[in-house]
């Protein structure tokens, strides 16, 4: 056992060397020494915007090089481990075993970090979920994946507000659109945008006969202020509308929520957020750009028919993944082939194989 241990110890040093180069390590710690060096001066704070920014690429280099250090020093370890064994020091070799086990979980972390390098892997993300033509059916698929992709934050330890909610007339919801917080929520989350296909036994149905739903996720990173979106003025229009949600002491009773229609594209977005229609506006705005930033990077990458607006309806042949509950139980990803028989799980946020399948599928 012990030589097997030393051969995967041994291939696990050549692999951290061949992504020390591949990640550029050197030119990465150097970054980081300066930018921790320039937030250590006295005057660091009297710039808040570059002081922010500072600490937005400090956190971003962190999320590589600390696991990079990590899996050094785990490998250090090994090797003392490997030396104690080989001299028959008692527990040294379930010690060892133990510690490659961290260095394996340790590389499966780097590699997914390696896979978020794109320019707003890093941003926070919008997400909004639009049911599709079939009523009931689909408002409700639209309230499941909601749920579904809730519960994947949390597991990522994301911040979730919600900007708009708009019920559906019986159960589920028509859209909501959702602020995602979190290092590298648009990184991850660029995946799932794109229709997404259900297919069970319709608890809505009397009759209790199969039924396939369809609802639409729409993903784009939240961009910082310094990003120029060229957006005209004359080119919007404008709305705005008494907010819903529950009754009671604080039902809002001023027309605070804002629509946005940008009208040579007919992209909609809507805020409700904010009892204030002023800061509802501002966080419109934000979506509108971040919306009108992906769309004109679809055009670049000729893949605008990726989109659901653009494929116009949302319903068969245009699924990115299918999640079948009847007569069998899969969720299939069409464009990785990835799959998984435990269709409960994925619906309780466990996205991770599908995320980074479709991200090493697609390295840049």
């Amino acid at each position: 056992m012990l030589e097997e241990l030393k051969k995967e110890l041994e291939t696990f040093r050549e692999k951290l060397q061949e992504m020390e180069g591949y990640l550029e390590m050197d030119r990465r710690k150097e970054e980081l020494a300066a930018l921790e060096a320039a937030a250590a001066t006295p005057d660091f704070w009297n710039d808040q915007a570059a002081a922010q920014k500072n600490i937005a690429a400090t956190r971003a280099l962190k999320q590589v090089v600390n696991p990079f250090e990590a899996i050094v020093n785990s490998l250090d370890d090994a090797g003392v481990l490997t030396e104690l064994a080989e001299a028959d020091e008692a527990g040294a070799l379930g010690e060892l075993r133990a510690e490659l086990d961290s260095v394996g979980s340790g590389f499966k972390a780097l590699e997914l970090q390696s896979l978020l390098g794109n320019e707003f892997d890093g941003n926070n993300a919008y997400l909004t979920l639009h049911a599709g033509a079939g009523g009931t059916e689909s408002c409700d698929w639209a309230d499941m994946l909601y749920r579904m992709y809730t519960r994947y934050a949390e597991r990522q330890g994301f911040k979730v507000q919600v900007m708009d909610y708009q019920a559906g007339d019986e159960a589920g919801i028509k859209s909501v659109s959702l602020l995602i917080q979190g290092s590298y929520a648009y990184g991850l989350l660029k995946s799932e945008r794109g229709v997404h296909r259900l297919v069970r036994i319709s608890p809505f149905d009397s009759q209790s006969r199969r039924h396939t739903s369809f609802s639409a996720a729409d993903v784009s990173p939240e961009l910082d202020d310094e990003i120029e979106i060229e957006v005209v003025e004359s080119d919007l229009r404008i709305d705005t509308f008494r907010a819903q949600g529950a009754g009671g002491q604080h039902v809002n009773t001023t027309d605070s929520a804002v629509r946005i229609v940008h009208l040579p594209t007919g992209t909609v977005v809507q805020c409700q957020a904010e009892r204030s229609q002023h800061k509802n506006r501002a966080s419109a705005m934000k979506m509108l750009k971040a919306r009108l930033y992906e769309i004109e990077q679809d055009k670049k990458r000729q893949a605008v028919d990726q989109l659901y607006s653009d494929k116009g309806e949302i319903a068969w042949g245009s699924q990115i993944r299918s999640y079948v509950m009847q007569p069998y139980t899969m969720v299939k990803d069409h464009r990785t082939d990835e799959q998984m028989g435990n269709v409960q799980a994925v619906l309780d946020g466990e996205l991770d194989s599908f995320i980074q399948t479709f991200l090493k599928q697609n390295r840049s």
